[in-house]
């Protein structure tokens, strides 16, 4: 089967790109989940955030955004200690403050996904890429999304970020041309 060719041979990256990446995903739990480890991403190889990915789910109470939100200096701090995720302070703190900041979009638009899918009007966008060196690392949407989000004052979430956090989430179907996952509809 012919892959995106940034998945290596990697089981854990084949899973990932076939059965999740670039698939639509409309569930505010799901969403809140690769918005938090897209925002740790940041820096590092995707692959690094996959592999602790687990810990990470263990450590952030399964990417509950309600317990998340009301994390304290103290669990900050114990996070810090947990050498299974990234222990960066900033990431951290803006994970808990993103917690905070993503239910006030639930309340204002009824849930994350309504938010997040009016941007390209309920429907994925479809790039038709021929190779990985053609997928650019930010588009105008991206820029759209990470300033509206940075004016909610979300943190972490940058262009580049928001971008993979869309392609991710199937926002955009980024799979290259020659790619089994690509749907031409």
């Amino acid at each position: 089967m012919k892959r995106c060719s940034w998945v290596s041979n990697d089981a854990l990256y084949i899973k990932y790109h076939d059965e999740e990446w670039g698939k639509p995903v409309f569930d505010d739990a799901v969403l809140f989940e690769f918005l938090l480890l897209e925002s740790f991403q940041a820096g590092l190889s995707w692959i690094t955030i996959l592999k602790k990915r687990d810990n990470f789910r263990q450590a952030f109470d399964s990417f509950d955004y309600k317990k998340i939100s009301k994390y304290n200096q103290e669990k900050v701090e114990e996070l810090l200690l947990n050498e299974g995720i990234i222990r960066h302070r900033g990431k951290i703190e803006a994970a808990i403050n993103n917690a905070n900041l993503f239910q006030d979009i639930q309340i204002e638009f009824g849930s994350f996904s309504n938010y997040l899918w009016a941007f390209v009007n309920q429907t994925p966008v479809l790039n038709a890429f021929e190779t990985l060196k053609d997928v650019p690392p930010k588009t105008e949407l991206s820029d759209q999304i990470a300033k509206d989000l940075k004016k909610r004052g979300f943190k972490f979430m940058g262009s580049t970020t928001v971008y993979a956090f869309m392609q991710a989430v199937g926002l955009v179907n980024d799979h290259v041309s020659d790619c089994f996952c690509f749907k031409k509809e």
